[in-house]
């Protein structure tokens, strides 16, 4: 007796090259953009902070009976902000390959129907920037150049490397939380309420870390402005980078459909 029911096939992987072509050019782009938006709204707060710092060390050592003598500048300002948006776009090629890579992890063997590369993207960027950039920046917000303790540096970098790592952590529960009860058939509101909880205790986590070893010598509405700037230019890198990621995948799906 012959069995006519047709086999079922397993989902195809995505290629690996394509995907990896698709976060390179959107990371070149993401940078790209995150570099030109810090030179034209951060650098200006840097260069009052550099001028804030100058001013500070200039009075510490006034007041030591140091006489304080200005120091020449290797590169110019003008030389400076180049290597920041130069500095952006590497930065933005080498987190384009890591999303990448995650992505095509993440979805390995998965069919694109029902969530297409569009949205894969943007929630896969949203999730690179909780994890890599909003919980951490959180219990260790960003600082303006040139302040802090250099025999700290260390002690400092390890904080860091703590919080991205809590923060990825925490960023995975919350994923796995969500999938696992959309499995068990729970609703989107008791899934998107523990996903929720996860990440409230990722935060509470984040705090348990020690806090940052050195005071902060600089105006509190510069500071604060200094912080919303960078955090904001965190949300445009993974914004750029998600839009142009999810947009090639789109233009691709439409060759291959």
């Amino acid at each position: 007796m012959s069995d006519n029911s047709t086999p079922v096939q397993a989902p195809t992987p995505l290629p690996l090259l394509p995907v990896l072509g698709r976060g390179v050019l959107a990371g070149g782009a993401a940078g790209l953009v995150t570099g030109l938006f810090a030179l034209l709204l951060a650098e200006p707060l840097m260069d009052k902070a550099i001028v804030a710092e100058e001013k500070r060390a200039a009075a510490e050592e006034a007041a030591a009976g140091h006489v304080h003598a200005a120091e020449e500048e290797l590169f110019t300002r003008g030389t400076q902000h180049f290597g920041l948006v130069v500095t952006a776009v590497v930065v933005g090629l080498a987190v384009g390959v890591f999303f990448a890579l995650v992505h095509a992890a993440v979805h390995r063997g998965r069919p694109a129907e029902g969530d297409g590369p569009w949205r894969r993207a943007l929630l896969l960027a949203g999730a690179g920037f909780l994890a890599l950039s909003l919980l951490p920046g959180l219990r260790y917000p960003a600082n303006p150049p040139g302040v802090g303790d250099g025999g700290t540096v260390s002690e400092r970098q390890a904080l860091w490397v703590a919080a991205l790592a809590v923060g990825v952590l925490g960023t995975v529960l919350a994923w796995q939380v969500q999938l696992r009860l959309a499995r068990a058939g729970f609703g989107a509101p008791v899934r998107h309420t523990a996903a929720a909880g996860a990440v409230v205790l990722t935060v509470v986590a984040l705090f348990l870390l020690p806090s940052n070893p050195d005071p902060v010598p600089v105006a509190p509405t510069l500071l604060w402005d200094f912080r919303v700037l960078s955090l904001a230019g965190h949300a445009v890198l993974w914004a750029c980078l998600g839009g142009v990621f999810g947009a090639l995948g789109l233009g691709r799906t439409s060759k291959t459909g």
